[in-house]
């Protein structure tokens, strides 16, 4: 999950019973204490940002929003009307009209996608220099090269595909005709001044960034040696006894289409092995689906866009890949869970796609294997038991919600100790909400003993760590921090276990 995409999210787990109803209940040995295996089988930069260090151009990525400032009106290029005509030299400020999306074509060769989705090219209808976005499908017409000034990587030119260079001629005349080097002075118009107003950093634009000649070994040997048969150990012996490994939809596919990189099955293959090895379930979660169903980096969205669910042959895509997974792992027994999808975004992700999903995606499951059956919520506003009639089709079920005391801006002022009551308070009764005695077990599946405190001293940790157990310890299900392994100290739970801020 993506560092700024921490919402409350409410989800379900559906279950075939594995021991009577009251051995459940009352066996609180069968409760998950399980860590996420985040960014190691689908990327998030935040958690690794070492792993994007060699692409060249790297702030250049897929989904990186630019804006062009002409140097010589002094103002944003734009996308008129956010796309469907010309584009024009003239806004003083850039927001949503003014962003420019990259698709990456190479080190240097894009396409530029506007906020209504289409794709800046050359009118082709006209003279072939206007400068517009209409096209929806973007070709050789739409694709432009970035030329960086090499002592300021601020100033670019922008080769059109024509051979010629983008030029603000007026406020509201762009062209594709000029011709000729550039001394980069302010009285030149093929020159802009460019702002990145940020991007995504997921797997698409790592495998892509680096290319098909280098993403390969890249991605592999983070695979090998980012999580380790030493991990597994690590958690069995740690208190934990499961594993939530984000997926991504690719990981069934053969071959693997582009720009994702083949191998990442095999890893899987490995983490099953050594989880029987060492006695640790696995949760299997389809973090990235196809198409993307939240926007973000990891699900794997190529510039933010969320296409996941919108028609039924995407829908099957998604359930084929729920099928393969569950049957080449229905044996295993450390598979214990299969997650259907992760964090779908509405409005963009319908309840009518999801309710269809997950009565196929259940169906997937139960060819194979009693597992249980993770269906998510919907992040946004929601009734936290949405689903409740759904799963109620589907014997005994589980909600999973994350707690994060982050993300919003009730957090920011909070002090330590209001922090804890906040955890013992506002948290506890999120929990009794949608605990019920007759109605779905709980399982908290995401948690981070991190907060917006500044300065917060090792004790104080350790005493915000230990309210969010023990209150999210009374989960009749149980729970899964997120993650084992970060840079961001407070996120890794191998570092807040060694380290003493945290004992299970």
């Amino acid at each position: 999950m993506a560092i700024n995409s921490r919402i409350l999210l409410l989800s379900i787990v559906v279950l075939l019973p594995i021991c009577s109803v009251s051995q459940e209940m009352n066996n609180s040995s069968l409760r998950i204490k399980a860590v996420n295996l985040g960014g190691w089988l689908v990327t998030e930069g935040w958690i690794k940002p070492s792993l994007f260090a060699g692409i060249p151009n790297n702030d250049f990525l897929d989904g990186t929003g630019l804006q062009f400032k002409s140097v010589t009106t002094g103002k944003y290029l734009c996308a008129e009307t956010g796309g469907g005509t010309i584009i024009v030299a003239n806004r003083t400020a850039a927001s949503g009209w003014e962003t420019f999306s990259l698709w990456r074509l190479s080190d240097t060769t894009f396409h530029f996608r506007v906020s209504n989705k289409q794709f800046v090219g050359l009118n082709n209808n006209g003279n072939g220099i206007d400068v517009v976005a209409v096209s929806t499908t973007p070709g050789k017409s739409e694709t432009f090269e970035i030329v960086r000034k090499s002592d300021d990587k601020s100033r670019v030119r922008i080769r059109a595909p024509n051979g010629f260079f983008l030029q603000a001629k007026s406020e509201v005349l762009v062209t594709a005709d000029f011709a000729g080097n550039s001394e980069w002075g302010d009285n030149d118009p093929s020159v802009f001044v460019v702002k990145n107003s940020g991007g995504l950093q997921g797997e698409f634009q790592v495998t892509n960034g680096y290319g098909p000649q280098r993403a390969p070994q890249i991605m592999r040997n983070h695979w090998n040696t980012f999580i380790v048969e030493d991990d597994f150990k690590f958690i069995s012996t740690n208190g934990l006894n499961a594993v939530r490994i984000p997926v991504g939809w690719w990981i069934a596919s053969n071959p693997t289409p582009k720009p994702y990189v083949e191998g990442s099955l095999q890893v899987l293959d490995n983490a099953f092995l050594w989880a029987k090895k060492y006695g640790v379930k696995i949760i299997v979660d389809l973090h990235a689906a196809p198409g993307s169903q939240n926007g973000w980096e990891h699900s794997s969205s190529r510039d933010g866009s969320q296409e996941w669910g919108k028609t039924d042959e995407n829908i099957q895509q998604t359930v084929s890949v729920i099928e393969f997974l569950t049957a080449r792992y229905a044996k295993n027994p450390s598979l214990y869970a299969v997650e259907l999808i992760n964090e779908p975004l509405a409005p963009g992700a319908s309840q009518e796609s999801l309710n269809k999903y997950y009565k196929a995606g259940y169906e997937a499951v139960r060819k194979y294997s009693n597992a249980y059956v993770v269906l998510s919520n919907r992040l946004g506003p929601a009734d936290p038991r949405e689903f409740f009639s759904l799963a109620s089709g589907f014997m005994r079920s589980v909600i999973d919600v994350h707690y994060y005391n982050l993300f919003t801006s009730e957090f920011d002022s909070m002090t330590v100790q209001q922090n804890i009551d906040f955890v013992h308070n506002t948290r506890a009764s999120q929990l009794n909400y949608v605990t019920t005695s007759n109605g779905p077990r709980i399982l908290i599946g995401e948690w981070v003993a991190e907060w917006k405190v500044n300065g917060a001293t090792k004790e104080e940790y350790q005493k915000f760590a230990k309210a969010q157990l023990d209150v999210y310890g009374r989960a009749t299900f149980g729970w899964a921090y997120w993650t084992l392994k970060n840079v961001n100290n407070h996120w890794s739970l191998e570092w807040m276990i060694k380290n003493g801020y945290i004992k299970l």
